[in-house]
């Protein structure tokens, strides 16, 4: 199994990601739980037991898309880069994922720009404002931008001496 080496960045982007997962998962699971019991049980469920993991769900999703992008698990064509020369896969590379981080960015300040917006609509029981679901977007957005750059940053990086057989490959760009 290959040891993966992130640095502080990487680290904290996967902390904070990790901890949202891990929380989300096991309070919707608890509360559809309890939810479901009660039905059976009493014939009547908790009103904002429905309500809550629809607000907690975009979170869970969010940080899952930003794992999946700090690991490269989302799917990327990847024929191109390989059919092309080391020097021009680094030029691609470094392009394309600053591409990809002018667009991440561009979501976020757009996101950013409708908190003010969606702040006023609430939740039917928990009265909670539309930003908190919007706020997981902001900040799921701008941890992929700044993969993405840091992704534009290993891009760019002259290749340590290596035989030519051992030099990593450039990690082709993918959204």
């Amino acid at each position: 199994m290959e040891t993966v080496q992130r640095n502080r960045l990487e680290s904290s982007i996967v902390a904070v990601c990790s901890v949202v997962m891990w929380v989300t998962t096991v309070v919707i699971f608890l509360i559809l739980t309890a939810n479901t019991v009660l039905r059976y049980v009493g014939g009547t469920g908790l009103q904002w037991a429905n309500e809550l993991p629809e607000l907690l769900f975009p979170w869970l999703v969010m940080a899952g898309v930003v794992l999946a992008a700090e690991k490269g698990g989302h799917i990327a064509t990847v024929f191109l880069m390989e059919a092309l020369p080391r020097g021009a896969q680094r030029v691609v590379g470094v392009v394309g994922w600053l591409v990809v981080a002018a667009l991440y960015g561009t979501l976020s300040k757009a996101t950013y720009g409708m908190l003010d917006i969606v702040h006023d609509e609430k939740s039917p029981i928990l009265h909670v404002p539309g930003s908190v679901t919007y706020a997981c977007v902001l900040g799921g957005m701008t941890m992929l931008a700044l993969l993405a750059l840091q992704s534009a940053w290993r891009a760019w990086q002259p290749q340590r001496a290596q035989a030519p057989a051992m030099a990593p490959e450039v990690q082709a760009p993918h959204w």
